[in-house]
């Protein structure tokens, strides 16, 4: 077999500062406090907490007092920080650049709706850990949808703004855009900026990666796709690498690897979210190479 690994997948910039911030504050220290999973990969989560990383929920945030935390990749809501200054907590913050700038347009676009009796809608997984981050600029105000069910909850008669969570899929962004279009002209009002403001904000690092991997998916027979099992982008990327090859299979490391998924000469890809270490892809290169030399020689 020929096996491979998709060299635009594994970490985006924003994943791997964050983890090179918390390597280089634990030389230093002993432990580490992580406000939730650094990221949703439960191997390198486990590698990092070897190290002295200790996850806690913002409930244990709370009790907390003359520490450190850190802040991942996805950002956190304004209540955040206040607790950290009434807690003395330092925050070492590895907020994602694009997901602070973000922030900062939904906090703008917020003060504007507000004075409007407008809405913010946002495209995202309703409890995600930067959704929730991103609903903290509004006061909790913020209409979150994924679903059609979900454009239930917006009125169509007032003005819409209409934002992305940075790791959603293009495609299903421009459908719900499109969906709440359709809704808002159904209430006899007119598509201006006025009335309807949309915002593609999804991360092109995270976009550009579906056509990356709608053609390595089609370049090999059999795709390994390796993600945690928590992580939206991961379920999202492999529904693109199902959509151009069925045979694409979606595991958390090697030990979920089937042999009777493979055949003799055939071209096997591995691939993964941009939460997915590259380490881990690796290592399941090797499995697949070892199955080779043993079981799939004999």
């Amino acid at each position: 077999m020929q096996v491979s690994i998709d060299k635009n997948s594994g970490y985006c910039f924003g994943v791997e500062f964050a983890i090179k911030m918390a390597e280089d504050e634990m030389e230093q220290s002993d432990k580490l406090y992580c406000l939730g999973d650094i990221v949703h990969n439960s191997m390198e989560v486990t590698r990092l907490s070897e190290k002295g990383l200790v996850v806690i929920d913002h409930e244990q945030l709370s009790e907390l007092h003359d520490c450190k935390v850190l802040i991942r990749a996805h950002g956190e809501p304004p209540e955040t920080y206040k607790i950290a200054i009434e807690n003395n907590i330092e925050l070492i913050d590895a907020s994602c650049p694009v997901v602070l700038k973000l922030q900062h347009r939904v906090k703008s676009a917020f003060d504007k709706m507000e004075r409007e009796e407008g809405q913010i809608v946002i495209y995202g997984k309703k409890g995600h850990a930067e959704v929730i981050g991103l609903t903290g600029q509004t006061l909790e105000k913020a209409i979150v949808v994924m679903e059609d069910a979900d454009l239930e909850k917006i009125d169509f008669s007032r003005p819409v703004t209409l934002f992305s969570q940075t790791t959603k899929s293009t495609k299903g962004f421009y459908e719900i855009s499109q969906k709440i279009e359709d809704r808002i002209q159904a209430a006899k009002q007119e598509i201006t900026r006025e009335t309807f403001n949309t915002n593609d904000s999804i991360c092109r690092q995270v976009s550009n990666r579906e056509p990356q991997l709608q053609r390595f998916s089609q370049e090999n027979d059999v795709i390994l796709f390796v993600s945690g099992k928590k992580s939206s982008n991961g379920k999202a990327l492999h529904q693109v690498c199902l959509a151009q090859n069925e045979r694409s299979y979606f595991i958390e490391n090697e030990t979920e690897i089937d042999p009777d998924w493979f055949q003799k000469d055939e071209k096997v890809g591995i691939c993964g979210a941009t939460s997915t270490p590259m380490w881990l892809m690796e290592q399941v290169k090797s499995y697949v190479e070892s199955l080779e030399e043993g079981v799939l020689s004999v």
